[in-house]
């Protein structure tokens, strides 16, 4: 009679595989996948390669730049290191960030996942925890690495060590930065589930809505664009705040990370609801 009863129960949990094995899979996926590899190559590249470029004719051309263009960058250095490299990289991230779930549905293959886990919200999250550790540790060591590069390269101009007041953090938060941003992309991918439309929705975001917030009048385009998530968000990459911004880094990091777990809920739900 126990055998009868707990049989059931047995194969109910052995059909229920554990986070960490979801993780794994997820993983799997994400590794196997040739174009994930060199999306993370160029990622590097453009960033240690454009960082490099850009801080050394910014040296080069020190003395026939615009004084407050050289005000600023002595204000605060790491900020115009770290932004050269992230300007190109970042749309890397956006691209990867919606292929890892939206090239399931092209390809088919999410209905093999959700074969294989039945509960949809699991897949989701760990899909989610394990793209953003990947983007953060890559993230944090491309941003380490910039800032090593262009450090010296500025060091006669405007100097700048990891010991001064918020480098560190700054540092730090351009790997923070990166990884929201994946995280944003891949919530924006599950919405959309189309690589194509993604990838423009995402670059839409980081790279359109923001010049053309700059165009309303007077206070309400001042809001408007600092509360994009892409502007808030890149401001954690930032040593110090700027004359004009009307957010913290840490505040404007906040608001990205609301965008973020905004459209992930969206993405959840959907998921939920809709035919695979």
């Amino acid at each position: 009679m126990t055998t009868e009863t707990t049989a059931p129960e047995a194969a109910k949990q052995a059909r229920k595989p554990g986070f960490g094995r979801l993780m794994l899979s997820e993983w799997t996926k994400i590794r196997s996948v040739r174009s994930t590899v060199w999306s993370l190559v160029l990622l590097v590249v453009l960033d240690l390669g454009f960082t490099a470029l850009f801080t050394a004719l910014t040296a080069a051309q020190w003395n026939k730049s615009d004084p407050a263009a050289r005000a600023s960058i002595i204000a605060d250095p790491t900020s115009t290191i770290l932004g050269t490299g992230f300007f190109l990289s970042q749309l890397t991230v956006c691209v990867l960030g919606v292929m890892v779930i939206a090239s399931e549905y092209s390809t088919g293959m999410i209905r093999a996942s959700l074969l294989a886990v039945p509960r949809r919200l699991p897949m989701l999250a760990a899909k989610a925890v394990v793209f953003g550790l990947l983007i953060l540790v890559l993230g944090t060591a491309v941003s380490f690495a910039s800032f090593f590069i262009g450090a010296p390269m500025l060091h006669a101009k405007a100097p700048v060590a990891l010991s001064d007041p918020g480098v560190l953090r700054a540092v730090l938060g351009g790997g923070l930065y990166l990884a929201m941003l994946g995280l944003f992309a891949l919530a924006l991918g599950g919405i959309i589930r189309h690589t194509a439309a993604g990838i423009t929705g995402v670059i839409g975001f980081v790279l359109v809505l923001a010049p053309l917030a700059q165009l309303l009048p007077g206070s309400v385009g001042k809001h408007v664009h600092a509360y994009l998530p892409s502007e808030a968000g890149h401001l954690i990459s930032q040593a110090r705040q700027g004359q004009h911004d009307l957010l913290t880094p840490w505040q404007g990091y906040g608001v990205f990370a609301i965008w973020t777990a905004v459209l992930l809920l969206i993405a959840a739900v959907l998921l939920k609801r809709r035919d695979a």
